[in-house]
């Protein structure tokens, strides 16, 4: 039943345009689905699903990053958004830049990469703070993070 109303989730944020969990509750009511808005909460963290900033100036949820060869891309709503995104160094550490609202869910991806040369990432906005391991090159992040976004720019 769970990946039955994962399924239900996944498929009323690409086709519908929804701003609350109050909205896709009532969707997955009427499907059918009966739950709480803990259960809906859990399922959209597990989903890694995010709201996001609209064009008019809400929020809409949208399903997580996936990284492809070509280009770093969100699936929203049937349309595809090209995302860019930087790089820059201050010592040690890493500032990743992208479009705001992008930043939890490309932090996540490199999160759930779990690559050995990163110890974790810190999310805002559109600024990812990254920490890498001690002695790890910059090249070396720069080699590891364009398997996970492959058109990343240097500053």
């Amino acid at each position: 039943m769970k990946n039955q109303r994962l399924e239900a989730i996944k498929d009323i944020i690409t086709h519908t345009k929804v701003g609350s969990q109050d909205e896709i509750l009532m969707h997955l009511n009427e499907r059918g689905f009966t739950l709480t808005q803990a259960t809906l909460s859990r399922d959209l963290k597990q989903m890694k699903i995010a709201k996001v900033p609209n064009d008019q100036g809400g929020y809409i949820y949208t399903l997580p990053f996936v990284s492809s060869r070509d280009t770093y891309i969100l699936k929203e709503n049937k349309s595809t958004s090209v995302t860019e995104i930087t790089i820059e160094f201050s010592g040690s550490l890493a500032v990743l830049k992208t479009k705001p609202g992008y930043a939890g869910g490309i932090a996540s991806d490199i999160d759930s990469g779990a690559p050995e040369e990163i110890i974790g990432t810190i999310a805002g906005d559109d600024t990812i703070l990254l920490i890498p391991k001690e002695g790890v090159t910059r090249s070396r992040i720069i080699e590891t993070l364009s398997i996970i976004i492959p058109n990343i720019k240097i500053v």
